[in-house]
């Protein structure tokens, strides 16, 4: 379905991947330790299976989601995700931001109330907010514990779009994953997926997105009235 512009009143944002250019240096490096191995991967494509590998080191959940629908494990995978994310405890680091973000922001935030919507845990998530200083630009930040269950679910866009004081088809739901894609259309909002993260356009296409965009930065630009 082509995106609603006219519908959107509110912005959800993942972090990882959408705000945040998770482990870029990461996936470089481990892809240089597995091109000789490639002949292994599906089109011997290193750089992806590299890709895949730090998404499942970050987010266990979002690494099992690739499991192919058929196998309908999806729902059993949504409990071991939820499990995973509020029990293991994840490291501090230092974040790098998506060139272009900040000013995205800073156009967005003067037309929509925004909001994070994140599987990460408070702590770490606002020591990227602050570091950046983007913490202004969200009222409302939704991270692991905020609601009863956490993404895919559609509990955390459910909890945002309450707190923003709009409904939730009201919303746009953006994020860099199939289970951004998933919580969004659960929850009735419209989504966006962006492709400087983990996720691949065919696979969030599947999904239900209705607009897939290079970069994050790029949605200032795509939301502009007509």
């Amino acid at each position: 379905m082509p995106l609603h512009v006219s519908r959107i009143r509110a912005i959800c944002f993942d972090v990882d991947g959408t705000l945040s250019d998770t482990d870029d240096m990461y996936v470089r490096k481990l892809e240089r330790i597995l091109r000789p191995v490639r002949f292994l991967f599906r089109d011997h494509d290193a750089h992806r299976a590299a890709r895949r590998f730090v998404m499942w080191s970050e987010t266990p959940g979002n690494f099992l989601y690739g499991i192919p629908d058929s196998l309908g494990l999806d729902d059993d995978i949504a409990v071991v995700m939820e499990w995973l994310n509020r029990r293991r405890p994840r490291p501090m680091k230092h974040f790098m931001l998506i060139p272009g973000v900040k000013e995205m922001l800073q156009a967005l935030s003067g037309r929509y109330p925004l909001s994070v919507v994140s599987a990460r845990d408070e702590k770490s998530t606002r020591v990227f907010l602050d570091q950046f200083d983007l913490t202004q630009f969200f009222p409302v930040i939704v991270t692991a514990l905020t609601a009863e269950r956490t993404k895919p679910y559609p509990d955390p866009v459910l909890h945002a779009a309450k707190a923003m004081g709009v409904p939730p088809e009201a919303c746009l739901m953006v994020g860099d994953t199939t289970v951004d894609i998933r919580a969004g259309v659960k929850a009735g909002a419209q989504t966006v997926g962006v492709l400087c993260g983990f996720g691949e356009q065919a696979e969030l296409r599947r999904r239900g997105a209705d607009m897939i965009l290079a970069s994050t930065p790029e949605l200032a630009q795509a939301l502009e009235p007509e």
